[in-house]
């Protein structure tokens, strides 16, 4: 993941035809349920932040620019969102995890007339988040402090477009969000051409990312994977999107927009995630276990 530059020098503000000394945004660290959580100013982008917990970046928002995504792998999602509908028609979508709330802002950049629920369990992080770089008040997005299970769980039943996981306690998706059982939860809430779509993290042999896969194959018709092929071929630790919908996916669509990205991903689907998938089985709830720990210096900032 891309690291933020820290502040430096004051920038210089015009002010009456002369020019004013300003101070840099000041980082701000705080305790957060987690862990510690930091919010790291961008000397390149006047109102731009890094979130770190425990180190981990986790967000990076620009509250001038939400359409603005440092991370490829939020790219990635993102381009699920933009081809969820028509440009410019709303969606209603449920966030699992919050973290800055760099989704959430971008969509309703794109699409201003979307309802967005967004569901994060570290409500330290969420009282520093809002507190320090509030929502706009017409933005469509609430917020609950809620366990994410939980609330996915508790929602209505077809009540969203599209499901966005991404999870992290730490640097590890939690195990209750990781069985059949929750992949069974997911699809009762999406409407029957909704999506979910997760950030999960793995390497080679990839048993984690695989017992994922079939989770959602035991529900979903359609499957993708998006991620670089360096990934794919098990060359290293990286994220993977996981999409799964009841009907087909935008795969053409999606793979031209992530093969022009700056950092190339591939999408997988058909014949190729299946042998991926190859014979694991769907994981449930009693053997569930936490994605894999991130090797030193998987997701760190340099």
């Amino acid at each position: 993941m891309p690291a933020a530059t820290v502040a430096g020098a004051p920038r210089p503000h015009r002010h009456n035809g002369t020019v004013d000394e300003a101070p840099d945004p000041i980082p701000v660290t705080r305790t957060v349920d987690c862990g510690t959580a930091k919010l790291l100013p961008d000397v390149d982008r006047p109102r731009a932040w890094l979130l770190t917990v425990d180190g981990a970046p986790q967000s990076y928002v620009d509250l001038d620019a939400p359409a603005h995504l440092e991370f490829e792998y939020v790219r990635r999602l993102a381009y699920v969102l933009d081809e969820a509908a028509a440009p410019g028609q709303s969606l209603d979508v449920l966030h699992l995890g919050g973290g800055a709330l760099t989704l959430p802002r971008y969509l309703a950049a794109t699409r201003p007339q979307s309802r967005q629920d967004v569901v994060e369990a570290d409500r330290g992080l969420l009282a520093l988040v809002t507190e320090q770089l509030p929502l706009p008040g017409d933005s469509g997005i609430t917020v609950h402090p809620e366990d994410a299970r939980t609330a996915l769980e508790a929602a209505p039943e077809d009540s969203a477009d599209v499901i966005v996981a991404d999870v992290f306690g730490g640097s590890r998706v939690p195990a209750q969000l990781t069985s059949v059982e929750y992949a069974r939860a997911a699809a009762r809430v999406l409407r029957p051409d909704g999506c979910y779509a997760a950030n999960l993290a793995d390497s080679a042999p990839f048993t984690f990312l695989r017992g994922q896969l079939a989770n959602f194959a035991t529900v979903f018709e359609h499957l993708a994977l998006i991620a670089e092929p360096s990934v794919l071929r098990g060359r290293r630790f990286g994220n993977a999107v996981l999409l799964a919908s009841r009907a087909p996916l935008p795969v053409a669509a999606l793979a031209r927009r992530t093969a022009g990205d700056a950092f190339p991903a591939r999408v997988e689907h058909g014949a190729a995630l299946r042998r991926l998938i190859a014979n694991a089985a769907p994981v449930r709830d009693a053997e569930a276990v936490a994605s894999p720990v991130p090797p030193d210096g998987a997701f760190s900032v340099g």
